[in-house]
Parts: C-alpha cells; structure tokens; sequence
C-alpha cells in the first residue's frame, strides 16, 4: 500500500539457502518485502532448482505477492581438489599445484591437484595466485607442463575445493559450463526470470548466453556479474550488452586492489546509469549479521551508500543463505533504506543517454510527476522498456506503476528501482484499459481519491496511433 510519506525504490534481492528454503520461511521472507529471490547453482541440483521454483510459486500465490527468481550460475572456476581435512600451510613453504595429468613421482613438495588442465600455460613464473577469497597468497617461482610450484607468501589453512584467482590473467575458460547449461535447462523449464552470469569478461560472453536462452525459448533477462579485472576493463561493452549489472564484491575485491573495490563500484553505478540498466551492490553488506542480529557501523554506512548511489537493488547472501538471522537482515536493509532513501536529492538521472523521442517523453513524465507530489506514474508495456527508463531516470518519491499482460516481464520487472509492476490483461480499448489500472490501483489502495496520476499510453487520432502523456485524477 502507497504511505504518503515514503514509498520504497531500492528493492531487496536475497540468496536461498538451508536457512530460508523452507516453505514457511519463503513465507515469511516474500511477505517481508524481499523482490528477487536468487539461486545459488554452485552447489545446486536440477532436482533442487524444480522444487525450489515450484515452493517460491506456490508461496508467492497464497501471499498475492510475486517475486523474481534469478538462477546465480557458476560459471567458469578454478578449484583446488579434494583434501584430506584441513592443511596447514607456512610461510616459505612451497606447494605445488597439478592437473589431472600430472604423472610425476611422488615428492616431499604438498601438492594439490586443480580442476583446471590450462592452469601452467596461463601463469607466469612471479605471478600472484591467491586461494580461497584471498586469504592464502602464493608466488609462482617454476611451472612444467602439468604443474606450478608456488612459494607460499601467508600462513593458513587450505581444504576441498577452494577457488583460486589469478589477478590480471585472462583465463581461457569457456563463459559457460556443461554444469551451467545443464542448470539453465532446469531453469528455463521451471520459468526463471533472471540469469547471472559469473566472471563476465567481455560482451562475447553475454551474447554466448543470450543466444543459449533464445535456443531454449526462454525470455530471461541477463545479469552480468563483474568480478575481475577484464570485466572492469570492459565494464562499457558489458552493460550496453547486458539487462543488468552485479558488482560482485567478493571475486573483484580479491581480483583487484581492495582499495580501488569502492572507486570501481562508483564507476559501475554510473556506468549503468548512464545506459538506463540496473544495478545490484552484492556480497558483505551485512556479513557479520550470519552470525549476529545487528549489523556493524561499517556495514550500515556501506548500505547507506549504494543507497545514495542509487543503486537499483542491494543482496544478501550467506546472511539468507545459512545465516542465523535472515529475517533480521532483511528488515536491517528496509530500514536503512527507508532512512537514506529521502536524504538523497531529487534531480532526475542527467547522465541517462535516451536513444528514442518515447524515451525523452518519460523524462517530462518523472519531472511532471515530481512536481505534482504524492503523485505517481502509470505506464502500460509489454516489453518493460517504458519502465525501465522510468526507473533508470530516477524520480524520487514517485512510485512508477507498470502493467503488462505478459507474466515474464511482470516479474523481469520487480528488479528495476522504484518500478512497482502487475499483471492485467489489457483491453482494445485503451480508455478501458487506463481507467481498469486505476480502478486495480485504488482497490489495491496504492492510490487515494484526489491524488493525480501521470499516464503513458496510445491513443487513437483517426487511424494512426500516437504516443502519449496524460494527466488524470483519481475519482
């Protein structure tokens, strides 16, 4: 229901895990007000994903209150092998790290076997390899044609199938997996509305996927998660082939130096402003909450800035995922939201690039429905074009009502900032169909009799039919 005095814009994406996957938390967590429910194929199954999707329906149903499900897939990884436990590992020690192939004698050396047979011929000796999210450093110091002998720069404890990042190197991983296709498949038919797409490095890699879901007749929108530096490198490509961006935080502060992760993420932001495309600030924002109910100081500030960022979604993840306070992080994000989101100014996005004279309308649109106050837009799609350059403008305070009669988009558009979207059938008649939305909304009590609404619609001027903008109230 619209309150007067605040309407929410940044909207709330959470990771499903042991922790929240239960139907009565799935309850819990949609009626909270979360609006994208991600899915972490990392360790997931097919059978996983059926269930899941179906639970997350089901629930969405009895509630009346839908969310978006985004399939996270795995992408391509580097991984240590299987060990024995926990291994601690010294300073000045060395390790070496071998494929499959490795068929040498056995040595005094540890070594650890990796899932990946290109791994000599991509490192230099002196490169950087870092394991498991940066926490244990090695130096390269020799390499043969199945191994890499490392020197290790840091105390710490390796185990099973820890990641490993190799900074700056350009890796000849295929975008796109066997275990991710195989995902995608059971996503598509389960009816997924978002894909993330891990370690994107260059637009090549979003059309890769792009092309795989059209084989599949799925419409899913595609997510780029920027997470090392060719994807930083490549940010401007990324996004104008991209539906949306995720700054993925953990991968790119380790890929990149940690004190260049915020500079990075400004860029991001504006990069995707600037395009019209979303943009989701992920990874720590409330880690310590896995484990306690109350954020850190620090964790709140980072909120708060990829609030006044305008970021269009911030996510949780271990926190929803096997954390012990999902609900609790869930309402932390809402009130920090709630409490930055009237502190940031009201002037439109001025770097949005708007390509089409439709587009340049819904400018005068956010600025009309800005100055009329306790007002609100309506736009009617059935692509989600009109609402994502409604979002992507930025009209603070506005709540930006977008009705389409095609279900994948109702949902595609629950990630947007400040779109708030439903599902109706819309008539020929395009005075039936405005004064059908207005009525579902005055039901629905998102607007108030007297409260003037902005309208984008057709209309018919003899035979031809024009774009245009209109001023009602409701009555």
């Amino acid at each position: 229901m619209l309150n007067p005095r605040y309407y929410r814009h940044t909207k709330i994406i959470a990771t499903l895990g042991p922790a929240t996957e239960s139907p009565e938390m799935l309850e819990q967590l949609i009626a909270a007000g979360v609006d994208v429910l991600r899915l972490n194929m990392a360790h997931a199954s097919r059978e996983w994903v059926l269930d899941i999707i179906c639970r997350i329906r089901i629930a969405s149903t009895k509630l009346d209150r839908h969310v978006a499900v985004m399939m996270d897939i795995k992408g391509p990884e580097i991984r240590t092998g299987e060990v024995e436990g926990l291994i601690d590992i010294k300073k000045g020690e060395q390790l070496e790290f071998c494929t499959s192939e490795d068929q040498r004698p056995p040595s005094d050396t540890l070594r650890v076997q990796v899932n990946y047979k290109g791994l000599p011929s991509e490192v230099e000796v002196g490169q950087i390899v870092l394991v498991d999210s940066g926490l244990l450093r090695l130096g390269v110091m020799d390499k043969g044609d199945t191994y890499i002998r490392c020197q290790i720069l840091t105390d710490g404890k390796l185990g099973s199938r820890r990641h490993i990042n190799l900074p700056g190197v350009h890796v000849n991983l295929p975008s796109l997996t066997e275990k991710d296709k195989n995902d995608l498949a059971a996503g598509v038919e389960a009816g997924i509305d978002l894909v993330a797409l891990s370690f994107v490095r260059e637009a090549s890699d979003v059309d890769e996927l792009r092309m795989f879901l059209n084989e599949m007749g799925s419409s899913a929108r595609i997510v780029s998660k920027i997470e090392e530096q060719a994807g930083v490198r490549n940010m401007a490509e990324i996004v104008k082939a991209s539906d949306a961006i995720m700054v993925a935080r953990g991968d790119l502060g380790i890929e990149i130096d940690y004190h260049q992760l915020p500079l990075v993420q400004t860029q991001l932001v504006k990069a995707c402003q600037a395009e019209g495309k979303p943009v989701i600030i992920a990874t720590h924002l409330l880690e310590s909450m896995v484990s306690s109910p109350m954020p850190t100081r620090a964790e709140i500030s980072d909120i708060s800035n990829a609030v006044r960022e305008q970021a269009d979604a911030v996510m949780l993840s271990g926190e929803t995922t096997t954390g012990e306070y999902p609900l609790e992080a869930v309402e932390v994000f809402k009130n920090i939201i709630r409490s930055i989101e009237p502190s940031v100014d009201y002037d439109l996005n001025s770097t949005i690039i708007l390509r089409e004279p439709k587009a340049k309308m819904l400018r005068s649109a956010a600025t009309l429905a800005q100055d009329l106050g306790q007002s609100g837009i309506i736009v009617f799609t059935r692509s989600g074009f009109l609402a994502h350059v409604l979002g992507a403008l930025r009209p603070r305070g506005v709540p930006i009502f977008a009705f389409t009669d095609r279900e994948d988009v109702f949902r595609q558009m629950l990630l947007p900032w400040g779109v708030e979207p439903f599902y109706m059938e819309f008539s020929d008649d395009p005075e039936k169909t405005i004064k059908d939305a207005i009525a579902y909304l005055k039901r629905r009590e998102w607007c108030a009799e007297g409260m003037w609404l902005v309208v984008i619609t057709n209309v018919l001027a003899g035979e031809q039919v024009i774009d245009s903008m209109q001023l009602r109230q409701v009555t």
